[in-house]
C-alpha cells in the first residue's frame, strides 16, 4: 500500500463530543478576524476556500478511489461564469454564483461521462487532459474570458466588500457545504462509493451500476468544486487562464494529500499548510517553491497517511497503551 492510498473508513455518525469539538472550532474560526490583519484574513478566507476544493477533490479520490486532475478547471469554469456574469451581463451576485455553480455542475457532468468508465492512471491523465481543454478554451476564447489578461469585476455585492464580513460569509458557506459533503459521502450512496473503491468487480456482481454511481459521485464532487470557484471569484474579484489551469488542480491535490486522503476534513489542514507555507516562505526567498517540494516529499516520507491520518494513529496507539495499562 502507498502512502496516498486511503485508510479504510468507519462510517458512523456524529457523537456529541465530535458536535462541541466542531462548534468550538466554529467559534475559533469566527474570532480570527478581530485578531488578525487584513492580509491575515484574507489567507484565512482563501484557506476555507480552497479547502472546500481539497474536500471535493477528495470525495473521489479518498471514497471513491478516483483521483481528478479536472477540478481545477471546474473550480474555474465556475469563477469565469460569476465574474462575467455579473461585470459583462450585468446580473447580480446572488444571480451570478447560481450561474456558477450551474456552469460547474455541467462542466464536471461531461467529465464524468468521459471519464467514468477508466481508473488508475487512465482517469487520472483523462481528467488531465479535459482540464487542458478547458484551459485552452478560456486562453483562446479572447472575446468572452479576456484571453491571457483575464476578466475583472467587482463581484461581491455591497455588504460583503469589507474584509471581515466576507470572510464570516464564506465560513457560514463553507460549514454548510462542509455538513452536506460529510454526509454524502456518509450516505448508503456514500457507502457504495466505498464498496466501489474497494472492490469494483465485487459492487458490479452484486447488481450495482458502477458507472453511474461513479458519474454521479464526480457530479457532486464538481458541484461542490464550483462552490468554491465561486467564492474564489468573489474573493479575488478577477479570472485568469491560471484559474483554471492543470496548476490548480494539482495544488488541490496537494492538499487533499497532506491532509489526508479519505479523511475529508484534511482538506482543510492540507490548504492552511499549503498556503501558510507559500506565503511565509515566499516572503523570505524567491525559492519558495523548492522549499515547498521538499516539505511535501518530507510529509510523503514521516507522514504518508497525511497529517490528520497520523494524528490519528498516533492517537490510535496512545489509546491501545492505555488499555493495556
Amino acid at each position: 500500500m502507498t502512502g496516498t492510498e486511503p485508510q479504510p473508513i468507519r462510517i458512523v455518525g456524529m457523537t456529541g463530543r465530535s458536535a462541541g469539538a466542531v462548534l468550538v472550532v466554529l467559534a475559533l474560526a469566527a474570532a480570527l478576524p478581530l485578531v488578525l490583519s487584513k492580509y491575515q484574513v484574507g489567507l484565512a478566507t482563501e484557506i476555507l476556500i480552497f479547502g472546500v476544493l481539497a474536500m471535493s477533490i477528495d470525495i473521489l479520490a479518498g471514497f471513491a478511489g478516483r483521483t481528478s486532475l479536472g477540478h481545477g478547471a471546474i473550480f474555474g469554469v465556475s469563477g469565469y461564469v460569476v465574474v462575467y456574469a455579473s461585470a459583462q451581463a450585468g446580473l447580480s451576485p446572488a444571480s451570478a454564483f447560481v450561474l456558477g455553480m450551474i456552469a460547474a455542475t455541467a462542466v464536471a457532468a461531461v467529465f464524468a461521462l468521459l471519464a467514468v468508465r477508466t481508473s488508475g492512471v487512465y482517469f487520472l491523465l483523462l481528467t488531465l487532459a479535459l482540464g487542458m481543454i478547458v484551459w485552452g478554451i478560456c486562453l483562446r476564447w479572447t472575446q468572452v474570458t479576456g484571453g491571457e489578461n483575464g476578466m475583472r469585476g467587482d463581484v461581491r455585492p455591497a455588504f460583503l466588500v469589507e474584509h471581515r464580513p466576507f470572510y464570516w460569509a464564506v465560513l457560514v458557506a463553507t460549514a454548510l457545504v462542509s455538513y452536506a459533503m460529510w454526509r454524502f459521502v456518509r450516505s448508503p450512496f456514500g457507502l457504495t462509493l466505498l464498496g466501489i473503491r474497494d472492490s469494483e468487480s465485487r459492487m458490479k456482481s452484486l447488481g450495482y451500476n458502477v458507472p453511474l454511481h461513479l458519474f454521479v459521485g464526480f457530479t457532486v464532487s464538481g458541484f461542490f468544486a464550483g462552490i468554491a470557484g465561486a467564492l474564489y471569484a468573489m474573493f479575488n474579484n478577477f479570472v485568469s487562464p491560471s484559474t483554471v489551469a492543470l496548476a490548480q488542480s494539482v495544488e488541490g491535490v496537494l492538499m487533499m494529500i497532506a491532509g489526508g486522503v479519505g479523511t475529508l476534513f484534511g482538506g482543510f489542514v492540507g490548504a492552511a499548510a499549503i498556503i501558510t507555507l507559500e506565503n511565509v516562505v515566499s516572503a523570505y526567498t524567491e525559492r519558495w517553491q523548492t522549499v515547498l517540494g521538499v516539505t511535501f516529499i518530507l510529509i510523503m516520507i514521516c507522514a504518508p497517511e497525511g497529517i490528520i491520518g497520523t494524528l490519528r494513529a498516533i492517537a490510535a496507539r496512545g489509546e491501545e497503551r492505555y488499555k493495556g495499562n
